[in-house]
């Protein structure tokens, strides 16, 4: 069957007893797919009948699907004109890893991250609207999304404004690891059966022609509804308590009744939730099993499900196992300690204290905001938080830092995972402007540690008295040292480290992206014999700035080169060439980092080339 379809008006073509077949070789095509070309695999698959359903019943593209956490949708890719292009995902060049208006009319909205898709629909819905257009809008929203405050900002305006929004919930109780938070307590089942429609409608008619649905006695009629239905329930419905017409819940799995429930409730006026439950992994038993493991399992067997896992032996370790090992021993030592993240304890390795400290490690929910004023309230009053959160996704809880944490000076040390390129996941996940961003922010001490004993100990300072909020931030993947281990030792705030000597040439690092400069100067000496001698600085942190250093390198040099994985403009470059202005000195300074473009995805090595931080383009700059 999927051969027959390019697009989704082929698939319209097809009977109702032919889409479970598609749903069949959806599945085997993404299986078959990310088996050799890893990406996000469960969720895609939990998602088939619901995929499969909308572009069946609605008329899309003009009709709208926003897609809310976009690594559910590779079988939307599929059935929307790049089958044959989906071998490239998430390669250099090939099709985008997330949904992109700006790769298909089929891809409404951008969706890297969780919780955004109802606020989006909802303004296109409206503008549907104040534009006369007779177009459905559909949020898609699931694997955990809706415990993230943007979702209930939505929520609230919608029951708030006048629109026929069609919410679906993919309640499949996950996130990457097990959803956590209080939402399905409140969800309640509701027959949508045409008897009950039917009688619904023709009573809305009989009131409307009696002038009983003028705006106000629509919302006072609906909430007698909601209130009779409560009643003989027993039970209070969130949704239906904004006023929103709440469907489930039912099984997202069954693609027949999927397409009779669509097909009911699209034309009805007003905003709509339908609850569907689906299984994460749903058709591939390991990925059903273990559904945190499937969620991007790397390359696998697709006939066994065995998973083709690199042998690590003798390989450094990942920084987030550093990070979660690390802050074991820190929290055994320290009782003040506590962990947070939002709804990432596996992907950031905060799992490793929550088996052994379940009471002092606390998985929010995709919710970086709250993550973040959680961790002041808890620092405000005693403890001593680790808030761990992916770089990118931190963007979301900036007013959160600065007006929660950094104003009063409170004891948060911020941990930011996959920060610089990430690879393969693209520009929604890039941690490109944390070092920029932050910069400007009083009282926040900003550190970047070279290798895994920089880190340890930079945690280990962080959590000593009087240190105020502390950010950490280290990149995705494995660090440079196999003897990671090392002693727990103050690094004195502020300071950097000369690692090497030298009178032409000062290369100022800041992180991990120091190795490859000294990669650099090595392949430099080594190769081209050259007599050009080249002085590398590790700066360690950002603010505050070594000014001791900076003196030095202002007095010496009269060429400095800035080496960093992140926004060039207002990064580390951006500091040192204010801090010579402000000074007296005018070297010339070659600043390297990310561009002020967004950077597509591919793997790192490839994108640093692109960009210009990688072993070559240091030594280009260098030599000048």
């Amino acid at each position: 069957m999927l051969s027959k379809i390019r697009y989704p008006k082929d698939l319209r073509m097809l009977a109702v007893d032919e889409l479970p077949q598609v749903c069949k070789e959806l599945r085997e095509d993404i299986v078959n797919e990310l088996s050799v070309n890893p990406g996000h695999l469960a969720s895609s698959l939990g998602v088939a009948e619901i995929t499969v359903a909308l572009h069946y019943v609605f008329n899309t593209p003009e009709d709208r699907i926003v897609w809310d956490v976009g690594h559910q949708a590779y079988g939307h890719k599929i059935l929307t004109g790049r089958r044959e292009q989906f071998c490239t995902n998430r390669k250099l060049h090939g099709i985008m890893p997330f949904p992109s208006p700006m790769e298909s009319e089929y891809d409404t909205f951008t969706c890297g991250h969780a919780s955004n898709s109802i606020s989006a629909a909802l303004g296109m819905a409206v503008a549907a609207a104040k534009s006369k257009k007779e177009r459905k809008v559909v949020a898609v929203i699931g694997d955990g999304a809706m415990s993230g405050g943007l979702a209930f900002e939505g929520l609230n305006n919608v029951s708030s404004s006048p629109n026929d929004l069609l919410i679906i919930l993919n309640d499949n109780d996950m996130s990457i690891d097990r959803a956590v938070g209080g939402m399905e307590k409140y969800l309640l089942q509701l027959d949508t059966n045409e008897t009950y429609n039917d009688l619904r409608f023709r009573a809305s008619q009989w009131l409307h022609a009696r002038g009983f649905l003028s705006d106000n006695r629509k919302k006072g009629i609906l909430r007698l509804n909601n209130a009779l239905k409560s009643a003989l329930s027993h039970q209070q419905n969130i949704f239906e308590g904004m006023n929103i017409r709440y469907f489930g819940p039912y099984d997202g799995h069954d693609i027949k009744e999927l397409v009779r429930i669509l097909r009911q409730i699209k034309d009805m006026r007003g905003p709509k939730l339908l609850h569907l439950h689906t299984t994460k992994g749903k058709g591939f038993k390991p990925a059903e099993k273990h559904a945190e493991i499937w969620h991007a399992p790397g390359k696998f067997d697709p006939e066994t499900g065995e998973r083709i896992i690199k042998d690590t032996t003798g390989m450094p370790p990942k920084y987030q196992n550093v990070f979660g090992e690390t802050l074991l021993e820190l929290a055994r030592q320290n009782p003040k300690i506590v962990g947070v993240t939002p709804a990432m304890p596996s992907g950031c390795s905060l799992n490793i204290m929550m088996k052994e400290m379940p009471d002092r490690t606390f998985d929010v929910g995709i919710a970086e905001g709250h993550a973040v004023t959680f961790s002041a309230g808890m620092a405000k009053d005693g403890l001593l938080p680790f808030c761990n959160i992916y770089s990118a996704f931190a963007q979301r809880a900036y007013d959160n830092i600065i007006h929660d944490v950094a104003i009063l000076r409170l004891p948060v040390v911020l941990c930011f995972d996959r920060a610089g390129l990430v690879g393969e996941d693209g520009p929604t996940h890039h941690g490109a402007f944390d070092l920029a961003a932050l910069r400007p922010i009083p009282n926040l001490t900003i550190a970047s540690p070279m290798n895994e004993h920089e880190l340890r100990r930079l945690m280990f300072t962080a959590q000593l008295p009087d240190k105020g909020p502390f950010v950490i931030r280290y990149p995705r993947g494995n660090g440079v040292l196999v003897d990671w281990r090392c002693p727990l030792e103050e690094v004195p705030v502020g300071k950097g480290r000369k690692l090497s000597d030298g009178c032409d040439v000062a290369v100022l690092s800041i992180g991990p992206i120091g190795n490859t400069v000294e990669e650099s100067i090595h392949s430099l000496l080594a190769t081209h014999h050259s007599t050009l001698t080249v002085a590398h600085y590790d700066m360690r942190f950002l603010k505050p700035l070594d000014e001791e250093i900076l003196a030095e390198v202002g007095r010496k040099f009269q060429r400095i080169v800035t080496v960093e994985d992140g926004a060039r403009n207002g990064g580390l470059g951006s500091a040192v060439v204010e801090w010579m202005a402000d000074h007296g000195y005018s070297p010339q300074v070659v600043r390297l980092g990310l561009p002020d473009r967004f950077v597509e995805h591919g793997t790192v090595s490839e994108l640093r080339q692109i960009v210009g931080i990688d072993k070559e383009s240091i030594i280009r700059a260098i030599i000048g």
